[in-house]
C-alpha cells in the first residue's frame, strides 16, 4: 500500500465536511486534486470510500470503519510530530519522579494535570513511598528529583531546596478518653500512648512512656482511628477523607508544633531541566494556596 498521510488528511476531511468544493476550501487545495487523492486513496486501500450523491459525498460502511482507523493514524503523527519538534527544542524526553506519600493529595493532583499540559511530550514514571524510600530512589539514581516532608538529613549524595510547609496537629480517635478535651495538656497526653514516626536516626518528641512507632504517617493514623493511641499527624493526613470521621483534633499548648517542611531533593551536580523547576515552582504556590488564613 502506497497511501501517504497527505491522502489521508484529505479523505477525513471530505468525510468531516460531505463536499468536495468544501474540503477543497478548508485545505486550501484545488478541488479536483481533492477528488484525485480520494480516488488514489482508494485504489491503494482496494475499498470504496464513499458514495457519491451529486455534489456530496457519503460514507460507504467500508468508509465509516476506515475513517475511524485515519483519524487515529493522524493523532499518532501529530503527537509524533509534537514530540520531535519537543525534543528538537531542547525539552526533557523522560522524567522520574518520587513522592512522600504523607504529602498532601490535592496540590500534587493539580500539579499533575498542569503538568501534562505544560510538558504534553514529556514521558514521567511517579514512585510512592515513604519519606526514607523517596530519598533512597533520588540517591540510587532510580528518579531524578523527589518531593518529601523534611524529617531526617537529605543523603550526602543529595542537593534540596525547599519549596512550602504543612500544619500539624494532634490527633485521637473519636470516642478516645481525650476527644472533647480542649485544651489537653501535656500531662494528659502523657497517659496515653503515643504513636511516632520512625526514621532512623532521627530522634522524635516522646512524651508519653508507652510508644509504637511506624515509618508511615497513614499506618500511624489509622492506628490512631482504631484508638490506640494519640500522635501528631501532617493537617492534611488527619482531614483525609476516609479517615476525618475517624479523627478527632486536639489543641495542646504544652506542644509547639511547627509546620512540617516539604523539600525536593535531586541529585548533586546534575541540574534539574525545565520540567523539574516548573515542578517546584508551582507545587510551592500549589502549597501557599492551601495554607490556613
Amino acid at each position: 500500500m502506497e497511501w501517504t498521510l497527505d491522502r489521508l488528511r484529505h479523505f477525513v476531511t471530505v468525510a468531516e465536511v460531505g463536499t468536495m468544493t468544501e474540503a477543497a476550501r478548508r485545505l486550501d487545495r484545488a478541488q479536483s486534486a481533492v477528488s484525485t487523492a480520494i480516488s488514489l486513496l482508494e485504489a491503494d486501500l482496494g475499498l470504496e470510500l464513499f458514495d457519491r450523491v451529486g455534489r456530496h459525498v457519503r460514507l460507504t460502511a467500508a468508509g465509516e470503519v476506515m475513517l475511524l482507523e485515519a483519524q487515529s493514524l493522524l493523532r499518532q503523527a501529530q503527537a509524533m510530530d509534537l514530540r520531535a519538534r519537543a525534543l528538537a527544542g531542547g525539552e526533557q524526553a523522560r522524567m522520574a519522579v518520587a513522592l512522600d506519600e504523607a504529602l498532601p493529595y490535592v496540590p500534587l493532583a493539580q500539579l499533575f494535570k498542569e503538568l501534562a499540559v505544560r510538558f504534553p511530550s514529556l514521558e514521567l514514571t511517579v514512585l510512592n513511598g515513604t519519606a526514607s524510600e523517596v530519598a533512597e530512589h533520588v540517591a540510587a539514581q532510580r528518579v531524578q528529583l523527589a518531593f518529601q516532608f523534611d524529617r531526617a538529613p537529605a543523603p550526602a549524595s543529595c542537593a534540596q531546596r525547599h519549596i512550602g510547609s504543612v500544619p500539624q496537629t494532634v490527633c485521637v480517635a473519636r470516642g478516645h478518653a481525650l476527644d472533647g478535651a480542649l485544651p489537653v495538656t501535656r500531662r494528659q497526653l502523657a497517659v496515653h500512648r503515643q504513636l511516632l514516626m520512625h526514621i532512623d536516626g532521627v530522634e522524635e518528641t516522646v512524651v508519653s512512656p508507652a510508644v509504637w512507632r511506624s515509618n508511615s504517617f497513614y499506618v500511624i493514623a489509622d492506628m490512631v482511628a482504631d484508638g490506640l493511641g494519640w500522635a501528631i499527624l501532617p493537617l492534611n493526613i488527619a482531614e483525609f477523607g476516609d479517615l476525618r470521621p475517624h479523627l478527632s483534633q486536639l489543641s495542646c499548648e504544652d506542644l509547639a508544633l511547627p509546620p512540617l517542611t516539604v523539600r525536593m531533593l535531586w541529585l548533586e551536580g546534575l541540574a534539574p531541566g525545565a520540567a523539574a523547576l516548573w515542578m517546584r515552582q508551582r507545587l510551592s504556590e500549589l502549597l501557599a494556596a492551601m495554607a490556613p488564613a
